[in-house]
């Protein structure tokens, strides 16, 4: 049997950072990737194209809205883009890339014969949760959905708490994975030299992500040197209200460039104040040998475990600078870290979260 044609998509302007953007460009947008899929997003508005525009549509639907009228209105427009792009009757199975926001009523309207696939995502829980609009959009994904597969135990509790009616025999569990070549050959580290312990925070600076709280505990901590690889418009934004003088601000990196970070520091700090659906970026530091700090919330405390060190920001923000100058004296401390985190890591190839996923397609095809 042919393998299930797979559509897919998110509402979301090419180049937006974020995970789900990041999964969706290893599983489908590689050509010489592992699932094949019809995919699309949204026209960003500099205009620029995807490196190869065979293998993603960019739609352009105005209007992007979360909650109201508004929001289904902006919903009809992107059903209509959606199922002009690409005909029903060319498609066999249905990614949900979230269980909120615009795409996924999109897709259940515009394809409500073939049968779909909810991928869950930390903001879908977040979301459905502060806003009455998208709660509604998750409940519909969720009974409209025939499997509904989170990255970890953490989610799937998550899930049942702002969807106590989700039947737990449809919940199916496949983790999040890296890119094999990753795993293979990870970029050559750059020894620190007995300086200062180089911190790295990488990924947004949205309020959930905890970076506020990062900065504040590692503010005037001697020998320590925190970088942060971020949106220059969040940092910016971030800056009027917390003094960032003494960070380096290293921009949005690309995902290569992200690695050649990961391989010049000496610790990467996740402090995520809610939850994370797996937390790839960490994972991903964790097979480039950089060892990883976490807050341990939902989902990061599945996927790290006892394979990065647990520190509670919120809960006990001044044990931070101690926890980070023992490891800035004690190399052998970072150096278990850095093992476990290989280990870790390894356990999670995207060829095997690609596998899954292309059995459950073809099982509920």
């Amino acid at each position: 049997m042919s393998a299930p044609r797979t559509l897919t998509g998110l509402d979301l302007p090419w180049g937006s950072p974020g995970g789900s953007v990041e999964l969706l460009k290893d599983l489908y947008l590689d050509p010489d990737g592992p699932l094949k899929a019809s995919a699309f997003m949204l026209v960003p508005e500099d205009g620029s194209p995807p490196p190869d525009e065979s293998t993603l549509a960019l739609l352009d639907v105005p209007g992007k809205q979360l909650s109201g009228e508004g929001f289904w209105a902006y919903v009809d427009r992107l059903t209509d883009a959606v199922t002009a792009r690409f005909p029903h009757t060319e498609q066999d199975v249905v990614h949900l890339q979230h269980l909120a926001f615009g795409a996924t009523p999109a897709l259940l309207r515009g394809y409500p014969k073939q049968p779909a696939i909810g991928l869950v995502h930390g903001t879908d829980l977040l979301f459905a949760a502060e806003y009455e609009t998208q709660g509604a959009v998750l409940r519909e994904a969720v009974e409209a959905a025939r499997s509904l597969v989170v990255p970890t135990a953490g989610m799937a509790d998550q899930l049942r708490r702002v969807a106590p009616e989700t039947d737990s025999g449809r919940i199916v569990h496949i983790p999040w994975g890296i890119p094999d070549a990753l795993l293979a050959e990870p970029p050559v580290r750059t020894p620190r030299g007995g300086g200062p312990l180089r911190v790295l925070y990488a990924g947004r600076l949205t309020a959930e992500k905890g970076a506020a709280e990062l900065v504040a505990a590692l503010s005037g901590v001697p020998g320590v040197r925190l970088s942060m690889a971020a949106p220059v418009a969040e940092f910016r934004r971030l800056a009027r209200e917390r003094d960032l003088s003494a960070v380096r601000h290293l921009g949005w990196l690309s995902r290569r460039e992200l690695w050649a970070a990961f391989a010049e520091h000496d610790l990467l700090v996740v402090p995520s104040a809610k939850l994370e659906a797996f937390g790839l970026v960490a994972v991903e530091a964790q097979a480039c040998g950089l060892p990883v700090a976490y807050q341990p919330v939902p989902g990061l405390r599945d996927a790290l475990g006892d394979s990065a060190l647990p520190l509670d920001l919120l809960a006990d923000p001044q044990r931070a600078p101690a926890e980070l100058t023992g490891l800035r004296d004690d190399p052998g401390a970072l150096e278990g870290l850095r093992r476990s985190g290989f280990r870790n890591a390894a356990r999670f190839p995207l060829s095997r979260t690609a596998r899954d996923l292309a059995a459950l397609s073809a099982q509920v095809r």
